[in-house]
């Protein structure tokens, strides 16, 4: 986040705190989220919380359940989307790959795509292994290097660009956990880089395990990331190798077919 511009540009803070709000209330989903858990995240009062999403809510930009009170989002921003869809959203292409990458592992298959320091979940299907793990949904962010996706792609970036992400956000160790200081982050970015895939040994949540590789721009910048979630003995070191070498080769598969289209 630019704070030079939020102190050089009237408003600009007000607007920076209602955008973090929208990509708070967009991250829970069709579940919502309460007013105390988005003052929490935002690191702000719970009065200007409340004020901002009224505002927002005034606008159609979110939208309050009356008898729960969660927070979720609006019909305005599903309208602002569909517009958006036609230069950014690659679900269109990608879907028949995600549904193959399921079918042929029997996991829970996801594409996520990059913004700015964090990815988002756009689609999920289903595998069909009876066990699941849940921790990743459409709408569902997560900062760079934490989930397997975001971790995939932060491995692939240029190396200031590595540099530049650690330096603004110190806080991941203290957020989630000690295996996300730098140094051990640093280490799996090597090992990802030397695999061609990511793994998350059941760090976000404990027992789920996820496995991401890259998929990239026609200019070969990492942009979104094809994953892999399951428990953890259906990642044991017999098998992972194969849904390694699955994964790569649907990213692959992607990664060409987004060239070919744009």
């Amino acid at each position: 986040m630019d704070t030079t511009a939020q102190r050089s540009v009237p408003g600009a803070q007000s607007v920076a705190r209602a955008a973090q709000l929208l990509r708070l209330v967009t991250s829970g989903g069709n579940d919502g989220m309460p007013v105390a858990e988005l003052a929490r995240r935002a690191g702000l009062t719970r009065p200007t919380t409340h004020r901002l999403l009224t505002a927002l809510r005034h606008e159609g930009l979110v939208d309050q359940d009356e008898r729960s009170g969660r927070w979720m989002p609006g019909p305005e921003l599903y309208l602002m989307g569909t517009v958006a869809a036609s230069r950014y959203d690659i679900t269109a292409v990608a879907r028949d790959i995600v549904r193959s990458l399921a079918v042929r592992t029997e996991e829970s298959a996801f594409l996520s795509v990059r913004r700015g320091d964090e990815t988002v979940c756009l689609l999920r299907e289903e595998g069909s292994f009876p066990i699941r793990s849940f921790v990743l949904s459409e709408g569902v962010r997560f900062p760079l290097g934490v989930a397997s996706a975001g971790l995939a792609i932060l491995s692939f970036l240029p190396p200031h660009d590595v540099d530049a992400y650690f330096e603004r956000h110190p806080d991941l160790p203290r957020e989630w956990g000690v295996a996300h200081s730098v140094q051990r982050l640093r280490t799996r970015l090597r090992d990802t880089q030397e695999r061609g895939y990511a793994v998350n040994p059941g760090l976000i949540v404990e027992g789920s395990y996820g496995i991401g590789a890259a998929v990239f721009t026609r200019e070969g910048h990492p942009q979104w990331a094809l994953s892999l979630t399951g428990v953890e003995f259906r990642f044991g070191p017999d098998r992972l190798p194969e849904l390694g070498r699955t994964l790569l080769a649907h990213a692959h598969q992607l990664t060409t077919r987004i060239a070919a289209s744009r």
